[in-house]
């Protein structure tokens, strides 16, 4: 079985001035941590970012991209241009998208096409309302995310990019899985990926997301099926993203 290394990612989300970028990434710099990361700016900063991890193994990423190639798309951006900038990485189908945005299943799944055809290594979300899971719906929801990708992407295409599993009622609410409720939903997704490509879904990274903290990432990121974070506030405060990452080089 090959074995996937751990992956933590910034999603800095709609934050930051060139003024706080260049302190985060001047302590990123002084302390690189020993895990494969990637840092998610907003587009206005991505320029900024690609030029101060210049030189370091971080990846740039993006946090969204247009469904369509270049254009008339006003206030769209194109996979190749975020490309072309120097990002290598995009997140697709963030729960805020959803929610905020109205991306469902199917828009999600079509971005991570768009994605893959620009040359980018998609971080496509899944995950579940506290009222799904209140309803014992978890599974059923989750996997109908996942089959919707899969019905665009294979998982032999997935594999270079990730999955992220994130409970929407534990982003940014202080609350988070227990290791054992979020391995469970991870089992299960790489069962149904197996199903489909099995030695592409044992390479295939799946990252948890989820108020992520210096204080319970060891613990998340010890279980067998969770190979990294996705982190968003916690990554915008440098010295608690690189604790998040140093429990994951552990």
């Amino acid at each position: 079985m090959p074995v996937r290394t751990k992956l933590v990612a910034a999603n800095w989300k709609m934050n930051g001035s060139r003024a706080e970028n260049e302190r985060w990434l001047a302590a990123f710099r002084a302390a690189p941590p020993g895990c494969e990361t990637i840092v998610c700016p907003p587009f206005v900063y991505l320029a900024q970012v690609v030029r101060g991890l210049d030189g370091t193994p971080a990846g740039i990423g993006a946090q969204n991209l247009c469904l369509q190639v270049a254009g008339a798309w006003t206030g769209e951006i194109a996979g190749e241009m975020l490309a072309d900038m120097g990002a290598r990485w995009v997140i697709v189908g963030h729960s805020e998208r959803r929610a905020a945005y109205g991306e469902t299943d199917e828009i999600v799944a079509a971005k991570a096409e768009r994605a893959i055809a620009a040359g980018l290594r998609p971080i496509v979300c899944i995950g579940e309302t506290l009222e799904q899971r209140e309803g014992g719906r978890t599974q059923q929801v989750v996997m109908a995310q996942l089959d919707a990708l899969l019905r665009r992407c294979s998982v032999a295409q997935l594999v270079n990019g990730a999955l992220a599993y994130e409970p929407v009622w534990a982003i940014g609410t202080g609350r988070t899985a227990t290791p054992e409720q979020a391995q469970q939903v991870h089992e299960a997704i790489r069962a149904r990926l197996a199903a489909a490509d099995h030695a592409s879904a044992a390479a295939t990274r799946v990252l948890y997301g989820g108020s992520v903290k210096p204080a319970n990432a060891a613990e998340l990121f010890s279980q067998p099926d969770i190979d990294g974070g996705l982190i968003g506030g916690a990554s915008l405060i440098a010295a608690d993203f690189l604790a998040i990452c140093a429990a994951a080089a552990r």
